[in-house]
């Protein structure tokens, strides 16, 4: 199938999310001062580009790994039906956990993966968004911490694909079909 053409409007530049993930740094920072090792969690495949800008900020005992999680396979909208694709390779019982999602949208995504690790039993489990839309929220979850609060755009770009496309950009970009215009 053919990709609907399209091109890319800047909506937040590399500086703005560079300053931003140092904010969100400094919270996790002091929320989880004093941890044995904060175990970050990364919904792959979006978020990966965040994760390691977020961890590099932390001055805390860190490991990394990763849960893939689907609902929106190379649609442009979300299934609503979460599938894991790569579980945890790591044990998070008893452990400080950080979930890191690039985006909620729907929220059933975020919401899956909490229930899941919850389960797990954490000592502590918290979670960061880089990018919330609100208007689109069909179930009642919110991250702990978001990056930026955007509108019903569809994005791309700092770990985000369309397609597997454009997530070597630096900047978070809204997607215009040239087709719609």
């Amino acid at each position: 199938m053919a990709q609907r053409p399209y091109v890319i409007d800047t909506m937040i530049s590399a500086k703005q999310i560079a300053a931003r993930v140092e904010e969100l740094a400094a919270d996790i920072q002091k929320e989880f001062a004093g941890t044995e090792k904060l175990v970050v969690v990364g919904l792959l495949r979006g978020s990966f580009v965040f994760i390691a800008d977020v961890v590099r900020e932390l001055d805390l005992p860190v490991e990394v790994d990763f849960l893939e999680a689907s609902s929106y396979g190379d649609s442009t909208e979300s299934s609503r039906e979460v599938r894991i694709l790569k579980d945890l390779r790591g044990e998070i019982s008893g452990r400080d956990v950080l979930v890191v999602e690039d985006i909620v949208d729907t929220g059933y995504t975020l919401k899956h993966v909490v229930g899941l690790l919850k389960a797990k039993g954490p000592r502590k489990l918290r979670t960061i968004a880089l990018l919330d839309k609100p208007s689109r929220r069909e179930v009642d979850i919110r991250a702990d911490w978001t990056g930026f609060e955007i509108p019903d755009e569809f994005v791309v770009g700092y770990g985000i694909d369309y397609a597997q496309r454009d997530r070597n950009l630096p900047c978070i970009g809204k997607v215009r079909f040239l087709d719609e215009d």
